[in-house]
């Protein structure tokens, strides 16, 4: 299984990579199924079916919106955030849905959208999406949301294929140990190995390119987050906090007191999750970092590295982004980055070690220094459970990737002062977050049926 850096930096829109993102590309993925099979003009209905965690917390992530705007033909990268309201209301209003933009069908939302609690075998963010013709059945599919925005369909699921990527790549791990070995023999960084692995796809220029856009993405999402203000969509009146925060920011950066710039610093990594998770919650465009939930973590590091570091450069975004991906890849292939199969953990605690290890790279770390410091960031993490009140991605997700960008610097900062010989490896924690994940309850993993979502009182 191959994955590239860009297979875990996607941009789309909020609140949810496995909820909102996922099944808005198995939608489109779906529609394109039925173009290609010339079955499209055939079609008299579509009927929806979400199983699982889709269907516990779907309403609160976004799922049936993201399917809805699938079937209509768009896909999460390019949509404009600001058309999903307006479509909605007009399929309400008129009970037609032009699927693929330009086959209009009727679509009774009690009826044709149906929220299922049992679970599939394969996954629990499971939906299948039927195409009715006039007395037939004409297609249909189930599709796997796994996290991060990556989804399989039936076939693959029953083959055991989580990703169809074949590509052979020149510097191919499974393990950190195997990751560190090919480092050491080959006398390269994690970046440089990164790099010439993605160049199995692309060309450097497009690499970097694209990773430049990716950065993009998250300063504009952060740019979007510290000037809006207000209450969140949702219905737990929760209330934006990076504007204000920034603002306070700004009128005190003259304070050069040592605690001054110690808060001072905590306060701006603060203010760069909040306003991330707080867009995402929201609604926006952002970036996957792996996952929606935890999307607000990687982009507050590399953003407090870039505000600090006098000399950052562009060159640093790229190493930092490869490095943190790698991580990623290790958490993707070993466990999971996704809430409903492990928990939180797997989706903040990726992220966590992931940003640990991209700042730990560009400050100049060894690759036994940065496969520690991502250890030290997932360790911290481990049994984090995925609770969201009233199935939102708010509380506490939105606070949660502030707490742990904070923790990611730390851990980077622990692993440089160390020589990079540890205790616990990378890969003896990311097998214990698959583990704990599988004994974790249910009702701990992204369903809103135990802890704070059900004992949090809401008004």
């Amino acid at each position: 299984m191959a994955i590239s850096v860009f297979d875990l930096f996607k941009i789309g829109i909020g609140p949810s990579s496995s909820h909102t993102v996922g099944p808005m590309h198995a939608a489109s993925e779906f529609v394109g199924a039925l173009r290609e099979r010339d079955l499209l003009e055939r079609v008299a209905r579509i009927e929806v079916r979400l199983y699982g965690s889709l269907s516990a917390t779907g309403a609160g992530h976004g799922t049936d919106r993201a399917i809805i705007m699938g079937l209509m033909g768009e896909r999460p990268e390019r949509i404009d955030p600001a058309i999903v309201g307006p479509c909605l209301e007009e399929l309400f209003e008129s009970q037609t849905l032009l699927l693929d933009s330009r086959w209009a069908i009727p679509f009774v939302w009690g009826r044709d959208m149906q929220w299922h609690e049992e679970c599939l075998p394969h996954h629990p963010n499971a939906m299948t999406l039927i195409a009715h013709g006039h007395g037939s059945e004409l297609y249909r599919n189930t599709f796997y949301s796994v996290g991060g925005g990556f989804v399989i369909d039936e076939q693959q699921a029953q083959a055991g294929d989580l990703d169809t990527d074949i590509t052979a790549l020149p510097y191919d791990f499974n393990t950190a140990a195997e990751l560190l070995a090919l480092c050491r023999m080959h006398s390269m960084r994690i970046s440089e190995l990164m790099m010439a692995n993605e160049k199995a796809w692309r060309d450097e220029a497009d690499i970097r390119a694209g990773l430049w856009r990716i950065w993009g993405a998250m300063r504009e999402c952060v740019d979007n987050g510290v000037s809006h203000e207000g209450v969140l969509p949702g219905g737990l009146n929760v209330r934006r906090r990076a504007r204000k925060l920034h603002q306070r920011l700004l009128a005190t950066e003259d304070d050069t007191s040592l605690i001054a710039s110690t808060f001072s610093a905590m306060d701006w990594v603060n203010v760069f999750a909040l306003a991330v998770n707080e867009e995402n919650a929201a609604g926006g465009r952002m970036v996957t970092a792996p996952t929606n939930g935890a999307a607000g973590i990687v982009p507050a590091v590399l953003h407090y590295y870039m505000k600090f570091q006098p000399d950052a450069s562009e060159r640093d975004v790229v190493d930092f982004l490869l490095t943190a991906g790698a991580v990623g890849i290790l958490c993707k292939k070993n466990a999971s980055i996704s809430g409903a199969e492990v928990g939180c953990q797997g989706e903040v605690g990726s992220a966590c070690a992931m940003a640990a290890a991209g700042l730990a790279e560009v400050m100049g770390a060894s690759p036994a220094q940065v496969e520690n410091a991502a250890e030290i960031g997932l360790e911290h993490n481990l049994g984090l459970t995925c609770d969201p009140v009233g199935g939102l991605v708010q509380v506490p997700c939105i606070e949660r990737n502030a707490i742990a960008a904070v923790k990611a610097i730390n851990a980077a900062q622990m692993a440089l002062r160390g020589d990079g010989d540890h205790f616990i490896s990378l890969d003896k924690v990311i097998r214990t977050m698959r583990d704990t994940g599988r004994d974790m309850q249910d009702k701990y993993k992204e369903t809103s049926r135990g802890g704070l979502a059900v004992n949090a009182i809401e008004c």
